[in-house]
């Protein structure tokens, strides 16, 4: 069987923009920027993406095409003695996933309303809580939401996840710069925009360097053996350097205007109260629609966010499926078609927990958290970094950054090689490490 590939750089670009750009940028990006003080998160958020965002990510996606492996297999091709590594990876996909894929639920219920005329019961304040407390429905729509990822995953690696991204892409800019077009002509919208771009440094605490850096990994989809597995299918000639750069402007991009769009309406309504900027996870399903019912032209602004939304949760989601789809067929050699199928009862049910936290296990509270939070935090909070630093370690330490730099200066001058090299070996673990063990301590 012959390893499958993107058709070209920009097959593959799109696809792992598809990855980066998801609920990340639209629902978490948005709230964290609010809560941690507007301009100086996003000006935090910048810095580590490009200081720390670019070498893991190049590092992940070398990894994928020097071996042609799977992630579960690829860091044991490299060197033997880092196997371990690709089985955590395969671990951080199946605790994020299964609860991705309820929120994906959520977002497809709000989309529906919102387009089929309902939206004025989704802005009820009590809304979002009488539906996640319900037992039947959530789990409904996270049985839809993985019927679709799974049947675009069917069609395979071109069919499939390249041509939805190839119109799942351009769709998600283009309705982002519309909403954010809109949000900014609303009176009161350019003190949301001045809240959002201007740094206030009193606001900067080692909390916005966690969160920026947390946001950073959850966003880019690092540490998950994703960018690994589409490493895998990207063609010799095409450069790696670039690629990366061209992802991140997307992942940046699209956090740019997802904030942009929050600010702005939140501000035009609320006035930057700080109830509304201490929303949380739950802004965009609380605050955001109870915003949208007292905009003009609401219900329609309102729809077509959350078909953004929608649109870049498909987009992760089917990434991060396809990680151990990778897996059982390369690995265990199973067809794709009974691969993705066994993955979605694996998700659906892995999924429970975190669909029926709200509801009928809500008194199951581990460390005090709500099932769905517990499974966030354990997985972008603690053991996502935890991969991270043993990767960096490993390829700085163990395996040598050389014959990654040798990779992906395979199709091209590798311009960044040498603070690539520096940054994985010394100054990447050193960061990760210290952000690890302040996230571990509540700092």
């Amino acid at each position: 069987m012959s390893k499958p590939t993107f058709s070209n750089k920009l097959g593959f670009v799109l696809s792992a923009a598809g990855s980066a750009v998801g609920l990340g940028n639209i629902w978490r990006f948005p709230f964290l920027a609010a809560e941690y003080g507007g301009g100086i998160f996003l000006l935090v958020y910048i810095a580590v993406t490009l200081l720390f965002g670019f070498p893991i990510m190049s590092l992940e996606i070398a990894i994928g095409r020097k071996t042609s492996a799977s992630s579960l297999d690829a860091y044991a091709v490299i060197d033997k003695r880092g196997g371990f590594i690709g089985w955590l990876t395969a671990i951080v996909t199946l605790i994020t996933l299964p609860y991705y894929c309820v929120i994906g639920g959520w977002v497809l219920k709000y989309a529906v309303l919102f387009c089929t005329g309902e939206s004025a019961a989704a802005s009820q304040p009590q809304f979002f809580t009488d539906y996640t407390s319900r037992t039947a429905e959530p789990i409904i729509y996270q049985l839809i939401f993985l019927f679709i990822s799974a049947v675009i995953l069917m069609l395979g690696v071109r069919s499939g996840i390249e041509k939805a991204n190839r119109f799942l892409m351009p769709a998600l800019i283009l309705l982002a710069v519309t909403v954010a077009a809109y949000t900014l002509t609303l009176d009161g919208a350019m003190d949301g925009v001045a809240y959002y771009l201007t740094p206030d440094i009193s606001k900067f605490s080692f909390k916005t360097v966690l969160a920026a850096t947390g946001q950073m990994f959850y966003s880019l989809s690092l540490a998950s053996g994703i960018m690994v597995t589409f490493g895998s299918y990207l063609r010799k000639q095409d450069s790696i350097e670039s690629s990366v750069k061209q992802i991140e402007l997307f992942d940046l991009g699209v956090a740019f205007l997802s904030g942009l769009i929050v600010m702005s309406a939140l501000f035009a309504v609320a006035g930057g109260e700080s109830s509304a900027l201490t929303a949380g996870p739950g802004l965009i399903f609380r605050t955001l629609p109870e915003v949208f019912s007292a905009l003009p032209l609401g219900d329609f602004v309102g729809a077509v966010f959350f078909i953004l939304v929608f649109f870049a949760a498909l987009s992760s989601a089917i990434s991060m499926m396809e990680v151990n789809v990778a897996n059982l067929i390369q690995h265990f050699g199973m067809k794709r078609r009974n691969a993705v199928l066994t993955m979605a009862v694996v998700l659906f049910v892995l999924g429970l927990p975190s669909a029926l936290g709200y509801s009928i296990w809500r008194d199951i509270r581990p460390f005090g958290m709500a099932i769905l939070d517990f499974m966030d935090y354990a997985g972008n909070s603690v053991i996502t970094p935890l991969v991270a630093l043993i990767s960096c370690i490993f390829i700085g330490w163990i395996a040598g950054p050389k014959v990654l730099s040798d990779e992906i200066a395979e199709s091209g001058t590798f311009k960044r090689r040498r603070s690539f090299e520096f940054i994985v070996k010394w100054i990447a673990p050193i960061f990760i490490t210290a952000v690890f063990i302040g996230t571990l301590l509540g700092i």
